[in-house]
């Protein structure tokens, strides 16, 4: 099947329902072709119409005599697939449907893209879209503006991918206004067939693109679009940023309504983006704010900075928010300290942040960047001016890229307010240095790039992959086949699970099922008190809620009787429950409780959860997802993610939990849940941790079974 290539760089392009009317979108796509500068040829088709704006036009695009590339549609909805039929007939390769009124309406529309999507597979060609803006490439080979935005952007390393047509235009506006270029500018709305995994390969391969945007509703298949998005960020070193609408429930259901998508779970696009180094951004003015800080500077290679300032009070401000974005104030040289004295008055401060105070001019400035930029121990700056009565603003700004010459840190300016500083700032933005209103924004696009830089160190590339544990993988799909048995579905509690957790490895505690009384003297010899007695009971879920646990049980006399208060207890909460027996289990030593789980989202599969466990998990909400498998660092950072990672390093004299143990589990559970798509849900609340080297071990555990196919 011809690429997308056949669209983005076309020798010929039909305009099919090109007119002369003034405001329409078919006037609106010849005229941006013309004045785009488009190196091929361009043909308007209308059945009614000798020309379109001086160029001949043909009633059909059967009736052009030469051979056609592409083909832009706008014709009503239901004259669409006959267009298409014509355009392949033609020959045409690729095309772009601008028309509206397909899947996002509903009904009739859905009915419409289906036979739109049949006939371009049938016939072999390429669609971009319905319902979209059009495709721009800026390459100077191709200068394509085939859309019916109102400006063709200049061009630039940056591309830009967007399910909504409307967020490109201002998108287009706010990029103009910020002197932004772009090399490619693509609308793909329903993406009947050409989807944002397919557009992600070609960008990934374009020599012009080194920055990648995304605004997306939903995602077509979120393992291949993992797959593609690694490979451009981890081997192509492309950085990316997301934008996906649609967090809240009411704003899922508007994206369902605008381009007819399917809303996966939040939690499994969070997990999407994090294991694809893609960076997700909360709005269109922060995505710019990141691509020009990756487009025009080189990547720092950690996260120590230097701020230097004419003013004490912003460079407070920039202080506060890098350690809000974990950044790291350098700390300066003797050497650099040393000169930064010799360069600055004596009321100047010369450790970080660097303030060379308000009557500073350029000169002051440039040693002080100089100085900076020079040591070591600096990754990277942000230069901060207020526009002061004695500021030279200009020349201020004309000291940055003179400074930068021949260096390979970034530098982010925060020339602050708008109308004072707009002279310098324009030479700024001429020269490529980005600039920000205020420190803030600066500070989180160095962050951004810290974080994108942090994950291609050698260190993190070498787990960039995943670990396979020997496992017993047939004993654990018979263990599942024999416990669902004659159901479609079934709750295992934990004295069910547990042997399915045992083939692949987990830690567990001794334990024992007991259904008589007899039993108990012989299972509590067996596993040895203390023991923790649990229900066990498919149709028992919260255990603690109807008196199904009693704790620290030594002797068989207390095992007896918390046999009877079990049952019994139970009975009475939930009279229907079907009792197997109770579980007999050795009390596992005090340490620090966390919780794992996974389920499956209906679209993108299994998803792994880790976080502090015990009984406030549910109330805190402090956990992470990634989907499975994963890489042996999707793990790590999975850990690290969460707001109680202090915890685990060690605190009020504890030691460090034992990381690398819990790490382990994680990757058990992601091959688990993996090899077994039965396992709808499974949760290990608490995994008891211990101190660093000593492991930890499985203390309970349910799972949910369902029959596929």
């Amino acid at each position: 099947m011809p690429n997308v290539k056949a669209i983005m760089e076309p020798k010929s392009i039909a305009v099919i329902g090109a007119t002369e009317r003034p405001g329409s979108v078919g006037r609106a796509v010849v005229t941006n072709i013309l004045e785009g500068g488009f190196k091929g040829v361009l043909y308007p088709v209308n059945t009614n119409a000798r020309s379109i704006i001086s160029i001949r036009a043909y009633p059909s695009i059967g009736a052009i005599p030469d051979e056609v590339d592409m083909a832009v549609v706008i014709v009503p909805a239901p004259m669409v697939t006959n267009v298409v039929s014509d355009a392949a007939d033609k020959g045409v390769k690729g095309v772009v449907v601008i028309t509206a009124g397909f899947k996002e309406v509903g009904g009739k529309g859905r009915l419409l893209e289906e036979e739109l999507k049949a006939l371009v597979k049938a016939r072999d060609i390429r669609l971009v879209g319905p319902n979209c803006l059009g495709v721009i490439n800026t390459t100077a080979s191709v200068s394509m503006n085939a859309s019916f935005a109102r400006h063709m952007p200049k061009p630039g390393n940056i591309a830009l991918i967007s399910q909504s047509g409307a967020l490109c235009t201002a998108a287009l506006d706010l990029a103009k206004g910020r002197n932004i270029g772009f090399s490619k500018f693509i609308s793909f709305g329903n993406k009947a067939d050409v989807s944002e995994i397919e557009l992600l390969e070609y960008l990934g391969n374009d020599p012009d693109t080194g920055v990648i945007l995304m605004y997306l509703e939903d995602i077509t298949d979120g393992r291949r679009f993992m797959e593609v998005a690694r490979k451009i960020t981890y081997e192509m070193e492309k950085p990316m940023l997301a934008i996906k609408s649609g967090r809240s429930e009411e704003g899922a259901r508007a994206a369902s309504s605008h381009t007819g998508s399917l809303a996966g779970s939040d939690k499994a696009y969070d997990a999407i983006f994090l294991q694809s180094g893609i960076q997700r951004v909360e709005d269109v003015n922060e995505m710019f704010n990141h691509a020009v800080a990756f487009a025009q500077m080189p990547r720092p290679m950690g996260n120590r900075i230097a701020i230097v300032t004419n003013a004490g009070g912003p460079g407070i401000m920039t202080t506060d928010a890098a350690i809000r974005h974990n950044l790291k104030l350098a700390r300066f040289t003797a050497k650099t300290e040393n000169v930064l004295r010799e360069s600055l008055p004596p009321t100047a401060n010369i450790h970080n942040p660097v303030d060379v105070i308000g009557d500073a001019d350029y000169r002051r400035y440039e040693a002080a960047l100089r100085a900076v930029l020079d040591d070591p121990g600096v990754d990277g700056a942000i230069v901060v001016l207020t526009p002061q009565k004695m500021t030279d603003v200009l020349e201020t700004a004309q000291i940055v890229p003179k400074v930068m010459h021949g260096i390979t840190k970034p530098v982010l300016c925060s020339f602050m307010g708008i109308v004072d500083v707009s002279e310098g700032v324009r030479y700024l933005e001429e020269h490529g240095i980005p600039n920000y209103s205020f420190p803030e924004a600066a500070v989180r696009a160095f962050a951004a790039m810290a974080r994108y830089g942090s994950k291609l160190t050698p260190e993190r590339r070498k787990k960039h992959g995943g670990l396979e544990f020997p496992v017993d993988k047939a004993r654990a799909a018979e263990l599942i086949r024999v416990k669902l048995g004659e159901e479609d579905r079934a709750h295992l509690p934990q004295g069910e699970c547990k042997d399915i957790l045992e083939a692949y490895g987990f830690p567990l505690l001794p334990s024992r099922v007991v259904s008589r009384e007899e039993d108990i003297e012989a299972a509590l010899k067996e596993v040895g008190p203390p023991v923790a007695m649990k229900i066990s009971s498919r149709d028992v879920v919260h255990k603690f809620d109807v008196g199904g646990v009693k704790l620290k049980i030594n002797t068989p006399e207390e095992a007896r009787q918390a046999f009877r208060d079990i049952v019994s207890s139970v009975k009475k909460f939930q009279p229907d429950a079907r009792i197997e027996g109770v579980l007999m289990e050795k009390m596992a030593p005090g340490g620090e409780e966390c919780i794992l789980g996974a389920n499956r989202d209906p679209m993108f599969g299994p998803i792994c959860m880790f976080g502090l466990g015990g009984t406030f998990v549910e109330a805190l909400q402090d956990v992470t997802f990634r989907l499975a498998p994963m890489w042996e660092s999707s793990a790590e950072s999975m850990i690290r993610s969460i707001n109680a990672f202090r915890i685990l390093q060690g605190h009020r004299g504890k030691p460090p939990a034992d990381l690398e143990a819990i790490k382990e589990c994680i990757l058990r559970l992601a091959q688990l849940v993996t090899d077994h798509p039965e396992i709808d849900e499974l949760d290990i609340n608490p995994l008891m941790v211990y101190a660093e080297g000593k492991g930890c071990v499985v203390a309970d555990s349910r799972m949910i079974v369902r029959k596929k196919g």
